[in-house]
Order: C-alpha cells, then structure tokens, then sequence
C-alpha cells in the first residue's frame, strides 16, 4: 500500500498492484485478513483499504455469504469500533461506522435485531455519545435514502422502521442539547439584563407574545468546553439531516425547538469572539469560530424545516413560534440607531451565519409568508423594518444580491395578491405603501456614485460572467426592484426618480459653458483633479438613472397611457432635448483633461440616453395613433428632433456603443412608431443617401445591417390607421426596389465562374461581397416576414435578381463550406419568409438544385470535414427541407420520396454510427415533420373506412420508408445522446397524440412492444435516468393500445429473455407488476420492475461460483 501511494511509483507499477488487490479482494474469505490487519495494523492505507474490501462485501456479494461467516463479521466489526474508536483518524473511524450500517441496511432487524438499539445505547453513555451520533447520522444516511440498490420492498420497510424510532430518536437529540445548555448556563452567573437596558424593545414584546420565551432568548449565551461543543454539533447534524426526511409532525416539540433557537444565537453572538480576541489565546479564537459554527448548524436545522411547503395544521402553530424567534434573532443582529456599528457588527458574524440566516428569510418570503401575514399577532410591517436593516447593512455585494432577491419575492407576492384580489389594492398598498418608498429611495440611493461611491468603484466593469459584468448586474438587479415598486405604485416611484435624473442633467447640460475651440477641436475646460472626479461621479450616475427612466417605460402605455401623459410626455421630451444635446456639441470627440476616464463616461451617457429614448417607441406609437386623429405638431417635432440627434451619429468616425445604439433607435422609430411623415424628414433622406453612395465608406457589419433594416421597414411597412388606398405603395415599392438594387450592386454583378483560376478578383474579396449582401439582405427578409402580403410582395420584387444570382452562384462554391453557410441561411430566411411570393415554379427550381447538389459524396465531404461548418451547411439544407414538407396543399408533395431518400438513403447512413450528435437533431426533426404533416402520404384515409370503423383497416402506402424511418428513431435510442433521446421521444409522443401513430395496424403488430422492450432496457441500464418519468409515461402509452397483449405476452417474454436472474425471482417480478391500468400505478410498477431487477442481478453477482439456489 506505501508503494502504491508513494510519488516514486510509476503508473505501470501501479496497475499490477491494483490488479493485485483487486484479486484479493475478490477471494472468498479475504475478509479474515482484512479483519485482523484492522486489529493490527497502524497504516491509515491498510485500514482504509481493509474497509473497502469489508464494503464491496457487504454491498455486492453479501447474500453468498455463509451465515456462520455473517455472524462472526457483525460481531467483530462493532467489537473492533468501540475499542478503537477514541484513537483511529476521523476519516478511518468514520468509514467503519459505514460498513455496520451497511450491515444493517441487509440485515436489520431480522438477522442483526440489535443494530439500531445499540446506537441508541451509544449515545445515551456519556463516554460514546459521539460515536453514537456518528452512527446515528450516517444510519439516516444511509438507509432513510438509500443510494446502493435493494429491493423496493426493502426500501419501503427501512422507511418504516426508521420512521417508528423517530420519536425516540428527537428525544434523545434534545436531552443532549438542553443538557449541556443548562449544564453551563449555571456556571454564567451574571445578573439578568435590568429592565431599562433596551433589550426587551417594544418590537419584542410585539413579536414574542409569550415573555417566558423572550426572558429565555435574553439570558447570556454560555460558554462551552471544548468536549461539549463537539457533541451539540455533531447532535445538531443530526437533526439536520433528520429534518431532510422526516415528516412536520407533533414529535418535532417545542422544547426541540426552542434549543435549536438556543444554539442559533452562538451565531450572532459577537460579545463571546470579543472575549476570545482580548485573551490574546489562539485556541480561545478557534473556540470562538466553533461557536459560530454551532450557530451555523442550529441554522441549517431550522431552514430544513422551513423549506417544507405542506405544513399540517397542528404544526403551524410551532411555525408561528419559529419565525417569532428567529426574528428575535434578526432584531438582535440589526439593534442599533447607529448604522455604521449594524454594519460592523454583521461583518464580525461568520460568512455562512449570514448566508444561512439569509436563506432563512428567502424561505420565509417565498415559501410562509402567504400563510403568515393573515395572522394578526404577527407584525409583517415590523419585519420588513427589520429586513430593511438587514438587506442595507450587508457586508458583501453577493449578501446585497441575495436580500434583493428577498424583496423582489416580496413585491411579487404583494403584486400577485392585488392582482388576485383587486378590491383589497387600497388596503394592501396603505399597509405597506412607507416601506416600500423607503426601500425605493434606499435602493435608487444604493445605484449613485453621490452617495455610495466607495462601493460602487469596488464593482467590476471589465470582466463579463454570464453576458454582464459585475456592475452590469448590480445596477440590473437594483433596476428589477425599482421597476416591480414603480409597477405598484406608478406616482410615488415617479416622483422620486425624475428630480433626481433632472439634478443629473442639469450638471450634463451645464458643460456646454464649459467647452472651448482649440487648435485640434473642441476641448472640455475643466481640469482640477476634483472637479473631474465629481464630474465622473455625475456621469456614471446619470447613466444608471437613464438606464432606471428606460426600464419604467412599460407603465406608461396601454390603459394608463392618458392618466400618465403628462409625466411620459415630460420625460421623452428631456431624453431628446438630451440626446439633440450631445449630438451637436460632439462630446463624443471633445478633448477632456482624463481622457481614459471622462471620455468613455461621455459617450456611455449619450449612448444610454438614445436606449433610454428607444425604450419609450410603444409610447411614442401609442402617441402616434392619438396624433393621428389630432394630428399634432407636437408628435411631429418629437420625432423630427430625434432624427436630428441620430443622423449625425451614423458614421464610421463615431464609436461603435454610441453607433449601435443610434441605429438601434432609428430601427425602433422605423418599425414600432412608423410615423407616416418619416421618409420626408431630410436627417432621414441623409441617412437613405449615405447608405447607398457606393462611395461612402461602410459602417461596421452589424450597424449596416441595423441601417439597411431601418431603410427598408420605412418603405415596407404599412402606416398604422391609414386605409390600404392612402398607403402610397407605388411609390414607396420603386423606392424600395432601387434601396435593394444600391445594396446588392457589386453582389449582382458576381458570375459563377468567378471562383474558377482565371478570376479577375481575387477569392477572399468575392467572399466579402457575399457576406456584406447576404447579412442585410437576410435581415431584411427576416424583419418582413410576419408582416403584410403587400409588403412581402414589395420586398420580393426588389430582392428577386439578388435570389436568382445567389441560386447560379450556388454550385460555384459548393465546397466553400463557409459560403455555402452564408447562402443556404438566406434561402432559408427566403423559405420561411417569402415562399409564397416566390411562387411554385421558381422554389421547385431551387429545392431541385439543392438536391442535385447534395450527392452523398457532397454530403459525406461535409458532415464529415474537420470543424463544423459543414455540418451546419448540411443542417441548414435540412431545415430548408422541414419547410418545404410543412407546406400545406399539394404544391411541394412530388418532393416527398426524393427528400425521405436522401435522408433515408444518403444523410441516415452517414451520421448514424457517429457519436457525435451534429446533423441528427435536424435529421430526425425533418423526419417528425415530414410524417406529422404528411400523414395521408401514408395511411390513405377514405372517407368510407371512417364510416365503418373497424371494418377496413387504414390503406398504407410506403410502408418500406415509414419503417425505415421508424427503425431509424429505434436505434436512436441505444445512443448515449440524452437530448436526442428526449426529442425522439416526444416526437413519438407527439405522432401518437395527433395521429394516433402507437394504434396503427403496422406499428402495433411489428414494432409496438420492440419498442417498449428498448425502454425498458434503457431504464435498467439508467444510461438516461434524468429521463425517467418521461420514459415510463411512453411505456405506458404504447402499452395501452394493447394491455392485455402486454400482461399475457410481452412481460412474461420479457422477464424469460433476462439474463442475470433465476425462475424464482422471475416469478416475484412478474407477481409484483400488478395489472393496474392508470397511468400512475402503472408507471410506479415498471420503476419497481426495474429497481428489483438491478438488485437481483446484483445479489445473483455476488454469489460464490457453484452456489445451489434455491
């Protein structure tokens, strides 16, 4: 064992000893060995390894074991713990405790009646007691969730049997824990509190109705020995993991409670660390942490009880009394007029007290509160004081994080009970209208530089985690609970945000006096160090609060829009006074005496101002259709005023954040607003000129992209509330058809021999071409696509040389992968988008091209090519191919034995003894769609055959490619691929639902029960167990077009072909599956079916050679 620890060892030399012990292990009796190097041995590698053998012997061969053998093992084992146990490490002693009570999961109480009264004896001598809690929780452990196999029935009954010691159990638990309490509170002889000392507050005797447990929670926290700490933690994880199993009941005492209360304030009893740091000792600091940690167990304990949702109505009392007392808790850790010392104080506590106590309000809020709040001796308000405290107070951004979250259950759980109740809103919201204004004000102040400087600049704005960084994520989370305040009461959240945003602007709009004209441009004069730094200050938070005035957007529209006109009216014109403002003064690119630092705080904030301004578009459309019938000027300057403040911005010498969001902007005015007067505007002409000047440099990918689509839906889209004869569509398409024709200029002018050697240009610069074009013109087709006929037509009409010149060039670059991607992409925007419009004749051209270019070599070539790009060019053909069979009518159905060829016959045989999942997710999802949508191409349905029911039985056609197809979807299956398995498995579901695909004559009499038989076996090997309940409720489904089938001949064929188990326990198997034919017990047979197999197997395993069963 040293050498095969030891660092010299190579990895051969370490095999060959493995091998070794692995054959030793495997001999019947090596346990005698093992039992007496346990005895006398030292080396911790020799015990550990001694113990493994006992294990796997316990586990998987105990049933071959003679019971002489058995006998002799559990008394020794037992013997060998109690004399050793006080000098064996931990983790060795810990390990033996396993094996006896993996002993006892196989033979408690019948062949080893002892094993459970010997814990209880453990623990009640005061010299074992640890050892006894030791064994105690890893028996709840172990046999209350088993995790090896055993038979379902032995699962049931260990239960059972646990369940009748609980009672006994908790007792004991709270014997050892009051007595050490008391033991030591004596010896703490300090006068009780004196009545003036502020302890029992008014919020006390609130809270705790009964003073006998408020004088209880007052007295002073003892203090321990060493010895007597230990003991309460290991009880305390007792009761932790008993509290994970067992049932809310009467056994769980109050006076169980109240010392789990006890222990629960070693965690925020700082006085006890105090003492521990001015004694200067260092043992006397580690007591100090172990206190905190008894305080973090008696936490764990009570969270596990909170976190059970169905509480029985004799316990909801004892839940009352809990929550009184942890709140006692909560008052204690926040009790003080002084901020600063709250906030120290919580920093004193331990990290995981914190966390567990914040866990405990989480649970409180989502899970009691409901049940709570209606009792009138409980003081919601007073709590949320006391959250408040809490949540403002945290030490750490995560605790922040996680009390934000707290109150953000909490105004859902309000907002749900206004919505659900609608005449108690006025009630509600006077309840608790204070609180949540402070926590507004609290959380708005939280978000600004002005006033929390020295934690904001902590936050990180670099580096991205899951798409934001860290600041990025405070401000969002500060944002949702503004949002869910504002969205209960709309005037009280406006009416503090917008003075504040209004101070900030000022500041902003006041830098205009301070820009002066150097040589080289505009410079910004302001340079004292602390003026800078205040002004960055400002910057930043103005950010954040246009972020906050965008985010309330949605509660100025739809119902309220003429109640709260005059505020969103008030707001949208300052954000475009604003964004007007930095247009024209360019703080973009004005000189500052910190450019690292001033000049990103410019641009963010003018960025942010134009989002901000996009968030309102739903207001401004809804201002829009008002406008319309008034038709005001006001409406029409708004707008004009905001091209004039996005046209400047669109240009290659303007940073991309601020770029984006301009055309991010002019995209929403374009698409959500469609002003009619939009095209006339000359800031827009501007932009339409730019973008098709061919020699006008180009804007970076996505903000063309952005551009184009703006342009278009201009012209594209129809007007709101104007009728079809004033929507100018002959004017408005020729303008349309010239836009396509600028942008796709050097795109057309490409042939197909332009990849062939004797090119003019070369290949890269043709590839660019093709990416610019494609990229806009398949945004195009994509943001028109759910739009009107008209407009779809329109668009056709402009892209249709583009299509036709993509279709030539398309077998030029077949083995371009990387343009065969871009190409197939716009024909599959073309194909769901624009089909119609491209008529029949022209989309059969395409489909035949595609096929004769998709030869199998083709294909093999790009399934096949390192990287996968030729996977997704053979993935984007398939998704075109799904649209093409969903096609309502007869138009696309000759299509229909090419396409299940060519999957069936090329792409199927490729990809199907690859491991890799690419290409079959869009293979089996085209074959789903192709037999859901073309079922008749099938099962021929007369009219006649549905008259007489029974009588004929559908006429199938095909019947070679449906079972092909079905074959296919079997043996996907036996694949590891678990999100494959899943889809496959609802698409059959789904075929069965819509078409009844399980009662078909074919499928019921050649595939039904080979395809019950593979689930089956796929459950017994658990190579997909995430996926239990889905496949036992398919089982079931297939099972019951035919159950007698079922129970008569499949389950006994079923359990005859089982390898691994004798005729007897075959019989049990089948005796246990009951003939229950609803869904529920149906489904728990086949899971008991499958969970006794395994253990049989298991048990059969174990078994010396030559053993006579019987």
């Amino acid at each position: 064992m040293t050498e095969f620890f030891h660092d010299c060892t190579t990895n051969e030399r370490k095999r060959e000893i493995e091998e070794l012990l692995n054959n030793f292990a495997q001999q019947i009796g090596a346990w005698r060995f093992c039992l007496y190097f346990l005895s006398s041995t030292r080396n911790d590698y020799v015990m550990m390894y001694s113990l493994t053998v006992f294990e796997n012997l316990i586990n998987k061969m105990w049933l071959g074991v003679p019971s002489q053998d058995k006998m002799e093992i559990r008394s020794c084992l037992p013997k060998l713990l109690l004399a050793h146990h006080k000098t064996l490490p931990y983790f060795i002693r810990n390990k033996l405790c396993k094996v006896i009570v993996d002993i006892g999961r196989q033979d408690w109480p019948m062949f080893y009646h002892d094993f459970f009264t010997n814990i209880l004896q453990l623990i009640q001598s005061p010299v074992t007691t640890p050892l006894g809690l030791i064994m105690l929780k890893t028996t709840s452990e172990e046999l209350a969730c088993p995790r090896e196999d055993l038979s379902v029935a032995r699962k049931e009954e260990l239960r059972k049997l646990l369940l009748d010691q609980v009672q006994t159990v908790l007792g004991l638990l709270t014997g050892i824990l009051e007595t050490v309490w008391d033991k030591h509170s004596v010896t703490a002889a300090t006068p009780p509190p004196s009545p003036t000392s502020g302890e029992s507050g008014d919020l006390l005797s609130n809270l705790l109705q009964s003073p006998s447990s408020a004088k209880l929670l007052s007295q002073p926290i003892p203090i321990l020995d060493a010895e007597s700490e230990y003991v309460c933690s290991l009880a305390l994880e007792c009761l932790a993991h008993l509290f994970s199993w067992i049932p809310l009941s009467a056994s769980i005492t109050p006076s169980l409670l109240t010392t789990i209360f006890h222990f629960a304030r070693f965690g925020c009893d700082i006085r006890a660390r105090k003492m521990a740091s001015v004694n200067g000792s260092s043992q006397n600091c580690v007591l100090g942490q172990e206190r905190g940690r008894l305080g973090v167990l008696a936490m764990s304990c009570i969270n596990e009880l909170m976190s059970k949702n169905c509480v029985p109505m004799e316990f909801e009392e004892y839940l009352l009394r809990m929550f009184q007392q942890t709140f006692y808790l909560l008052q204690k850790i926040t009790k003080d007029n002084n901020a600063h010392t709250v906030k120290s104080r919580l920093e004193e506590l331990d990290e995981s007290y914190i966390e567990k106590f914040t866990d405990f309000l989480r649970l409180f809020v989502s899970v009691h509160l409901r049940r709570i709040e209606s009792y009138s001796q409980f003081p919601v308000v007073e709590f949320l004081t006391l959250l408040f405290k809490y949540t403002f107070h945290q030490p750490t951004h995560e605790g922040y994080f996680s009390c934000l979250d707290i109150w953000t259950l909490f105004l859902d759980y309000l907002t749900s009970k206004i919505k659900s109740r609608l005449g108690d809103k006025e009630a509600v919201l006077n309840r608790y209208e204070d609180a949540l204004v402070l926590l507004l004000t609290e959380v708005l102040n939280r978000i600004q530089f002005r006033y929390n400087q020295a934690q904001l600049e902590e936050l990180d704005d670099e580096t991205l985690d899951d798409d934001q960084t860290e600041w990025q994520r405070y401000l969002r989370q500060s944002l949702e609970v503004v949002a869910r305040v504002m969205e209960l009461l709309p005037t009280h959240a406006f009416s503090t945000l917008f003075p504040v945003l209004q101070d900030n602007l000022e500041v902003y709009l006041g830098l205009q006096q301070f820009v002066v004209t150097s040589g080289s441009g505009h410079r910004l004069n302001i340079t004292a160090e602390n003026d800078c730094r205040r002004l960055h200050c400002s910057l930043r938070d103005l950010s954040s609060l246009l972020q906050a005035v965008g985010r309330l957007a949605e509660y100025f529209i739809g119902d309220v829009f003429a109640a709260r006109f005059n505020d969103a009216f008030t707001v949208v014109e300052r954000l475009v006074k604003v964004t007007l403002y930095g247009s024209q003064i360019k703080l973009y690119n004005i000189e500052t005496a910190v450019p690292s630092v001033l000049k990103p705080d410019l641009i963010d904030v003018h960025a942010q101002s134009l989002a901000a301004l996009q968030a309102y578009s739903h207001w401004l459309a809804q201002y829009c259709s008002e406008a319309h019938r008034q038709n005001t000027q006001q409406f029409v300057t708004l707008v004009s005023t905001t091209m004039d403040a996005v046209t400047p911005l669109i240009s290659t010498k303007v940073q991309d954040k601020l770029l984006l969001s301009a055309c991010h902007l002019l995209v929403s005015l374009a698409t959500t607003v469609r002003p009619v007067f939009l095209i006339s505007i000359p800031a827009v002409q501007k932009v339409f000129n730019r973008i098709t000047d061919a020699s006008a440099q180009r804007l970076v990918d996505k903000a063309q992209v952005l551009v184009c689509r703006a342009l278009s839906n201009i012209l594209l889209l129809p007007w709101p509330n104007l009728p079809e004869n004033e929507q100018q569509w002959p004017v408005r398409s020729v303008n349309h058809a010239s836009l396509i024709s600028a942008l796709s200029r050097d795109y057309r002018s490409l042939k197909p021999n332009t990849v062939t050697p004797q090119r003019k240009m070369p290949l890269e610069d043709t590839k660019v071409i093709i990416h610019q074009t494609l990229s806009v013109l398949e945004d195009i087709v994509e943001n028109i696509s759910g739009e009107s006929t008209k407009s779809r037509q329109i668009c056709y009409q402009s892209l249709q040389e583009s299509v036709q010149v993509s279709l030539a060039l398309f077998p030029a670059f077949i083995h371009q992968s990387d343009v065969t991607d871009e190409m197939l992409s716009f024909f599959l925007t073309l194909f769901r988008g624009l089909r119609v419009q491209m008529g029949v004749p022209f989309t059969e051209q395409i489909i035949q091209t595609f096929l004769n270019m998709f030869t199998r070599e083709q294909l093999a070539e790009s399934i096949l090519q390192e990287g996968s790009t030729g996977c997704r060019v053979v993935e984007k053909f398939l998704k075109i191919l799904q649209v093409v069979v969903q096609e309502p009518g007869q138009v696309f159905k000759p299509f229909l034995p090419s396409i299940i060829a060519l999957c069936m016959e090329q792409v199927y045989p490729i990809i199907a003894e690859r491991p890799s999942p690419d290409v079959k997710a869009e293979l089996f999802e085209l074959l789903f769609r192709m037999l859901h949508h073309n079922w008749r191409y099938f099962f021929k349905s007369t009219v006649l055959a549905s008259v007489q029911r029974g009588v004929a039985e559908e006429q199938m056609e095909n019947e070679s490619q449906f079972s092909a197809i079905m074959q296919a979807f079997g043996q996907s299956f036996l694949q590891p691929d678990i999100h494959l398995f899943k889809q496959n498995l609802f698409y059959l579901e789904t075929l069965n639902t819509k078409q009844k695909l399980y009662h078909k004559k074919i499928f019921r009499t050649t595939m039904l029960f080979q395809f019950v038989n593979v689930l089956l076996q796929v459950l017994v090997h658990k190579s997909h167990d995430l996926l239990q309940e889905e496949i036992g409720i398919a089982i079931y489904n297939m099972a019951s077009v035919d159950f007698d089938g079922f129970f008569a001949a499949f389950l006994p064929g079923f359990l005859t072909g089982c390898n691994g188990v004798d005729a007897n326990q075959k019989n049990v198997l089948g005796r246990n599956f009951k003939m229950d034919r609803d869904l529920p017990s149906f489904t728990q047979n086949v899971h008991r079916l499958v969970n006794d197999l395994r253990y049989y197997r298991l048990c059969n395993d174990s078994l010396p050679p030559g053993t006579v069963k019987l």
